[in-house]
């Protein structure tokens, strides 16, 4: 398929361009505004691929669930094991644009390597995550309460906590917005073991005194709005003599884990930072 047709539709997934714009531009490369209506099927029929060979997996159980939350009833997806009776469970924070079907795979893949996984989705209380909108998702994220959002998020690990498939053992990871958001759950659940943000907003000194879990933090070498949060992060850290590990991954852009942002993916840095998030939730979560 030609590189200008996925590098449009790359845009308007992630959020970069509306619909209309990627519409027009796809009817300019393709012919005709009608040609480009018929390759939009074609395009999510693709881009689902992935997601549905990972869904496939026969060793893997899922399903979408709910549990209460400060808003009332929370949306989530949860992937497990199928042959073992109870795991260590993870909590994962999807980025600002909902709970996509990226952010599906990736709770695949914790299952995959042994745990009990869950994505809420954090716009459970307007509606949910809206199907094949990224653009307006990031719009329904700016409107959500900041401190419900949290605690929706902290019931997430009491959920896991008493979950009859959890050992009881709690991590969390979670990416760019979810990243952010897995600091504040570290922040505000002293029932945390574990948590693992990537290139995540950065909580206050004082905050920072709250946590109880030992931190991983994972960052892009070129993230020009993350990065200056850093020294001050680390500094609160040491002073409170905290567990934390820092690792910078140069090179790589903000969002280099997701592998459906060719814009932004890089393979290296992520299969690093994965292997490392796996080896310290399996430490943290025995």
């Amino acid at each position: 398929m030609d590189e200008k047709i996925i590098s449009f539709y790359a845009d308007y997934k992630q959020g970069r361009t509306n619909r209309r714009d990627f519409v027009r531009k796809l009817a300019i490369v393709a012919g005709s505004s009608a040609a480009a209506l018929a390759l939009i099927p074609i395009l999510e029929a693709n881009s689902m691929e992935v997601s549905s060979s990972i869904q496939a997996d026969p060793d893997l159980m899922s399903e979408f669930i709910k549990y209460q939350g400060e808003t009332g009833e929370v949306k989530g997806f949860l992937a497990w094991p199928k042959v073992g009776k109870k795991f260590p469970a993870i909590l994962i924070i999807h980025e600002n644009r909902g709970l996509q079907p990226h952010i599906q795979d990736v709770t695949r893949r914790m299952a995959k390597e042994g745990f009990l996984a869950l994505a809420p989705d954090a716009l459970s209380p307007l509606g949910g995550t809206p199907e094949n909108d990224q653009a307006k998702a990031v719009t329904m994220i700016g409107q959500l309460d900041n401190d419900k959002t949290i605690k929706n998020f902290v019931a997430a690990v009491k959920y896991l906590k008493t979950h009859p498939l959890s050992t009881g053992k709690v991590g969390c990871t979670g990416f760019c917005w979810g990243g952010g958001m897995t600091n504040q759950v570290a922040v505000n659940s002293p029932d945390l073991d574990a948590a693992v943000p990537y290139y995540g907003k950065q909580p206050t000194a004082d905050q920072v005194a709250k946590i109880k879990a030992p931190i991983m933090a994972h960052y892009a070498g070129e993230d020009s709005f993350i990065n200056p949060g850093i020294p001050a992060f680390e500094e609160a850290l040491k002073k409170e003599k905290k567990e934390y590990q820092i690792f910078m991954y140069e090179g790589a852009q903000h969002a280099f884990n997701n592998d459906s942002n060719p814009d932004r993916y890089n393979e290296k840095a992520a299969k690093l930072a994965w292997s490392r998030t796996i080896a310290f939730f399996k430490e943290k979560l025995k």
